[in-house]
């Protein structure tokens, strides 16, 4: 079954425009027009078809990988509150983890909680690509900063014209 990886890295929210998703693979240049690239897979486990993490690493695109790092579920509470209300045990394959196979219209990481690895994620990637990220917070500021465009003016109802 598939991973629905594409729904997984949306719902991570990470700011990088230039960036696809192929196959169970993001792949993002955070910094434009610098070589270096993020590649971020989900990470194995010892067992087939089951993931307990992500795998981020920075590759450069002649000189391959240059620096990864896992960054687990477990370390990053992405599956707490779906183990204690299912009551998984921690020493179950199950705990911490999603495999290939899932309830039809659900995806496999259901239950899901990203804000942990996406801020393990800011971490390590603003250390490769600084500035990234303050870039996307000051685009961010200024389209809460724009004023509404005045158009008819509102008349108060109650007060009439």
């Amino acid at each position: 079954m598939p991973l629905q990886a594409a729904e997984f890295f949306a719902e991570l929210c990470l700011p990088f425009h230039d960036h696809t998703v192929v196959g169970n693979t993001y792949f993002a240049a955070p910094v434009p027009g610098a070589s270096l690239r993020l590649r971020i897979d989900f990470a194995d486990t010892i067992h087939a078809g089951t993931y307990g993490g992500l795998r981020v690493a920075v590759v450069h695109p002649d000189r391959g990988e240059t620096d990864a790092v896992v960054l687990s579920f477990l370390d990053h509470g992405t599956f707490h509150r779906r183990d204690e209300a299912t009551n998984r045990r921690s020493n179950s394959k199950h705990y911490a983890t999603f495999d290939n196979y899932h309830l039809p219209g659900r995806p496999p990481w259901d239950g899901a909680v990203t804000t942990g690895l996406r801020d393990a994620i800011e971490k390590y990637t603003t250390v490769w690509f600084p500035g990234a990220w303050a870039a996307h917070r000051r685009s961010r500021a200024i389209d809460h900063a724009v004023p509404m465009a005045s158009g008819t003016p509102t008349v108060n109802a109650a007060r009439g014209r």
